[in-house]
């Protein structure tokens, strides 16, 4: 039954498309509809969040009820309760009458609030009441006062993100994600990419009473592979651009780029925290220069233990294998030892090497240095190429050589 009022929904609210992930999610929407159970949309901005509530709203048993949809994000921290639970005459400074909120005039019928995660953590509290009790109160009142009112949230943040760094409260999380329905974002949507460029189109030609725009092949083949981070909204507002100012009817590869100003940047993800990935850059890179050390240091100490082991077995008269050893450093320490011509008897007042030992430095910051210096020099003093061969990066060799204060 479902399936088949998919596209009676679809053509009533202006969804295009048909792609798996699109249609699961509207199916979802319609199963929950009927019930009560708070939903959440979590989605990238612009991904049609809103829509999804009406759907869920004008399928519902509160279809005659209101409807209200509320932006968190765009009302001030200080206005926002006065906005959502309304506020007695004297309230507060400007309060010359007494006014409903929104959860009082959405009774018996339903409230968006999108950008929940926008919410200031006072606002949560009363809201996580509203939504276990359906009690509130006023500002600047002491009157509980009850309401009945289904409610849909909206996020385009990872709300477990949030609740880690302390901006969203966990027991109200659970609270609204009682029913959670991914929005798939437009570039993992395939086809349905063309169909609403087509759409929008059409819709700006008869807006704008003029031809319809169309992509030839290699403009179709880069509305595809774009990524759309804006995603239905932007692909809109880049149809309407290219429909009122390009003057001709098709639209080729390189008239759509000039649209899409990011086209030809590393489509990389951006960090949701970028200080703490730099911390984690600079903790990463510090530990693979101390694990190269380490490295060298153990390969050193091999070679030492190698050259003591063939200066004793000659000190007791062996003939060991001639031995060439090289420390990791680059600098030679033994060349190629001789052994003695057979049957050539030693000299009579030949001096026997003693073993000697030899002092190891193992402080991590002179071999850091060493390293760093070495590298340098190899490359003529340019750090791009140093902290390419040192494994770090450019921003910690800068670093290091104003901390070890080198000059070259």
């Amino acid at each position: 039954m479902i399936n088949q009022n998919l596209q009676a929904i679809k053509q009533r609210f202006g969804i295009i498309g048909n792609s798996p992930k699109l249609n699961q999610a509207l199916e979802i929407a319609l199963q929950v509809a009927p019930t009560d159970l708070t939903v959440l949309l979590l989605g990238e901005s612009g991904t049609g969040k809103e829509i999804f509530a009406q759907v869920i709203h004008y399928n519902s048993a509160r279809k005659h009820g209101p409807y209200i949809a509320v932006n968190c994000g765009a009302i001030p921290e200080g206005t926002i309760d006065s906005e959502l639970f309304g506020h007695e005459k004297g309230a507060f400074t400007g309060a010359h009458d007494s006014r409903k909120g929104y959860f009082e005039v959405a009774n018996k019928g339903s409230i968006f609030l999108d950008e929940v995660a926008e919410l200031p953590l006072s606002t949560q509290v009363r809201l996580l009441r509203v939504l276990e009790t359906g009690e509130f109160i006023r500002v600047g009142s002491s009157k509980v006062m009850k309401t009945d009112v289904r409610i849909i949230a909206a996020t385009n943040v990872d709300l477990l993100q949030a609740i880690q760094k302390g901006n969203f409260r966990e027991d109200l999380y659970y609270r609204i994600s009682t029913v959670p329905i991914h929005i798939p974002p437009l570039r993992e949507r395939g086809e349905d990419i063309y169909l609403l460029f087509m759409k929008f189109a059409a819709d700006f030609a008869e807006k704008y009473q003029m031809p319809p725009v169309r992509l030839d092949g290699s403009a179709k083949e880069i509305l595809l592979t774009y990524r759309w981070p804006g995603n239905v909204r932007q692909l809109k507002n880049v149809v309407e651009q290219i429909s009122i100012i390009e003057k001709t009817r098709v639209i080729t590869a390189d008239i759509l780029k000039k649209y899409l100003p990011d086209y030809d940047k590393p489509r990389l993800p951006v960090p949701v925290n970028t200080q703490q990935n730099d911390v984690n850059q600079l903790i990463a890179s510090e530990r693979e220069i101390l694990y190269k050390l380490l490295f060298d240091m153990r390969n050193d100490i091999n070679e030492l233990k190698k050259a003591v082991a063939y200066l004793m077995s000659k000190d007791r008269g062996e003939n060991p294998e001639p031995y060439d050893m090289t420390f990791s450093t680059d600098e030679p320490v033994i060349t190629h030892i001789k052994k003695p011509e057979p049957h050539q008897p030693p000299a009579i007042n030949e001096k026997v090497v003693e073993p000697v030992e030899v002092e190891e430095n193992l402080s991590l910051a002179e071999h850091e240095k060493e390293l760093i210096i070495k590298a340098l020099e190899k490359h003529g003093g340019k750090r791009k190429p140093a902290a390419k061969e040192l494994g770090i990066s450019e921003r910690t060799l800068y670093r290091k050589i104003k901390e070890y204060n080198i000059n070259l």
